[in-house]
């Protein structure tokens, strides 16, 4: 009998141990292809630097220093050769790049509560990205190699820190991919010539790019003087060299908004870094254009590039397979989250992108704020960034995708080409005041010892009134009642609806309390409710649509 019992379980072992001998050699097989080795490094005596600390605000460590201004922003400042310059980076802002991997960790965490699910993430993310080394250009891996010395062994059960600070340049595009761009809805616009007070040329962007709150907790406005190419500066976070928004020298400006994208075969290079390149070594459209051209990308972007040097903006879009420039043969220009190129505008997935997503919406309410400013303005730009209503002015609640301010953004910014200058949005989002600063004034401040403020104080403009309003507390007090929710936790419908009641999202979620406590004619009259507010996308109108059917059909 004790034999029988052997060979039974031999055998249900044998046959159990098939797919998880499987599994494991999929994971060993996944963890080896997935090794990224670091690049090639001659000179590692930037290696032995250490910052000089003046203050809890001021490290300067030679030519490069690191400030917290008064405003609550970073500003940092390096130069240099790729590796030196990195790692000087990571040296001088060490602690805000281990406390964004922090912030970035915690916030996977929220979304994948499953410890199994993240590490089978890791591997699918290592095998997705294994070839992304060849991808990216030997200067920007030395760079990204230096400042991932700065980073944390804690995380190292994920990947070596040069593996994770690389791979974390390619989380824009991987989100994108995996989530259609359901963390992003980015807006931005420029005018010139007659549309612009005394012709200047203006450019605006909200970086509506939303990873927890935390997230944008440390803004860094970094000023680069590289060996090579021109200086420029970028709105970033601690341990990301990209740029999603960035100005060089020579007046050049360049803003990412993401557009529909079909999920990709395997990685290229992250839209931050081809964007990082145009800043660098572009000084007009034409080279701009040339250099986006030369990159493959998986994911599909459009790139805003503005020039002092041919005073207008185009804008260039990019799929994996194809380029097309929008030029609007006009004195401003609009970019949402779809295309408008002859070409890349009649794509399938950019016209259901312009019919299901808020991008078409939010493009109409800007030709509706820039025809009420025909001479515009800086002051008038941030007034227009900061717009929380839909179209004709009608309040579609609080952080609604639809409208230009969907107040989640991690950075607003405002560029001046034509004089070097560019305004920075500082907290809450872009209703606290932006600050000014000037492109040309800030490079010539290498070697900086003495710790000062760099911000050019005559061209502050002042917080939003929003911020004073019952309404603006109200919307704090939703977006609490938000995350209790999503922490799992219990708020009366009425609460949440009286928080935030032009708000569709509101109406939701008050029918989803009900239901939770078996309240279903409640919950019928409050999708109900939802379904006559402006819904941000067909498929969350569907998704109610769906939840009221369900309801109604138990009755």
């Amino acid at each position: 009998m004790k034999t029988s019992n052997r060979r039974i379980w031999k055998w249900i072992g044998g046959i159990l141990g098939v797919p998880v001998l499987l599994l494991l050699i999929l994971f060993i097989y996944l963890a080896v292809v997935s090794r990224i080795s670091p690049p090639a490094v001659a000179d590692h005596s930037a290696d032995n630097l250490q910052p000089v600390v003046v203050s809890d605000s001021f490290y300067y460590l030679n030519n490069n220093w690191l400030h917290l201004s008064k405003s609550g922003l970073f500003e940092l400042y390096t130069e240099g050769s790729p590796y030196e310059r990195g790692v000087i980076n990571g040296k001088l802002a060490k602690e805000l790049v281990q406390r964004q991997e922090d912030h970035f960790n915690a916030q996977i965490e929220k979304m994948i509560p499953s410890k199994f699910y993240r590490h089978f993430l890791k591997y699918f993310i290592g095998f997705f990205n294994r070839n992304l080394p060849s991808h990216i250009s030997m200067e920007y891996k030395q760079e990204i190699y230096g400042v991932s010395q700065a980073a944390a062994d804690k995380y190292n059960y994920i990947g070596t820190p040069y593996q994770r600070i690389l791979n974390y340049h390619a989380a824009h595009d991987i989100g994108h991919a995996l989530q259609t761009m359901a963390l992003v809805g980015c807006t931005s616009f420029g005018t010139w010539g007659a549309h612009s007070k005394d012709s200047a040329f203006i450019i605006g962007r909200n970086f509506d790019f939303y990873v927890g709150d935390r997230f944008a907790d440390d803004k860094i406005v970094a000023f680069m003087k590289p060996d090579s190419g021109y200086g420029f500066m970028t709105v970033t976070w601690g341990g990301f060299t990209g740029a999603v928004s960035g100005m060089n020298e020579k007046g050049l400006t360049v803003t990412i908004n993401a557009a529909k994208t079909d999920l990709p075969p395997g990685s290229a290079t992250p839209v931050s870094l081809v964007a990082r390149e145009i800043l660098q070594y572009a000084s007009t459209i034409e080279e701009a254009i040339r250099i986006a051209n030369s990159r493959t990308m998986f994911v599909s972007e459009s790139f805003l590039v503005g020039s002092a040097a041919d005073q207008k903006a185009v804008v260039i879009e990019k799929t994996p397979d194809a380029l097309d420039v929008y030029d609007p043969q006009q004195n401003y220009i609009i970019c949402a989250n779809h295309f408008q190129g002859p070409k890349l505008s009649k794509l399938p997935s950019n016209q259901e992108q312009i019919k299901e997503s808020a991008s078409a919406y939010r493009y109409q309410r800007m030709q509706e704020l820039l025809a009420k400013a025909p001479a515009n303005t800086v002051e008038q730009t941030i007034g227009i960034l900061r717009d929380t209503r839909g179209l004709q002015g009608v309040d579609i609640g609080l952080g609604n995708e639809k409208a230009v301010n969907q107040l989640i953004a991690h950075h607003s910014i405002v560029f001046e080409p034509n004089h070097r200058r560019v305004w920075v949005s500082t907290a809450p989002w872009q209703e606290g005041k932006f600050v000014c600063y000037d492109l040309n004034k800030v490079l010539a401040l290498r070697g900086l010892k003495k710790e000062r403020e760099i911000i050019d104080t005559n061209y502050t403009i002042a917080a939003d009134t929003l911020l004073q309003t019952p309404a603006f507390q109200r919307f704090l007090q939703f977006r609490a009642f938000k995350q209790r929710i999503i922490d799992g936790g219990y708020v009366a419908p009425d609460s949440i609806i009286a928080s935030n009641p032009s708000y569709y999202h509101a109406y939701v979620l008050a029918g989803d309390m009900a239901v939770k406590r078996n309240e279903q004619a409640a919950a019928v009259n409050y999708y109900r409710q939802a379904l006559t507010k402006e819904i941000a996308t067909v498929a969350e109108r569907t998704a109610v649509e769906k939840k009221l059917n369900e309801l109604i059909g138990k009755k």
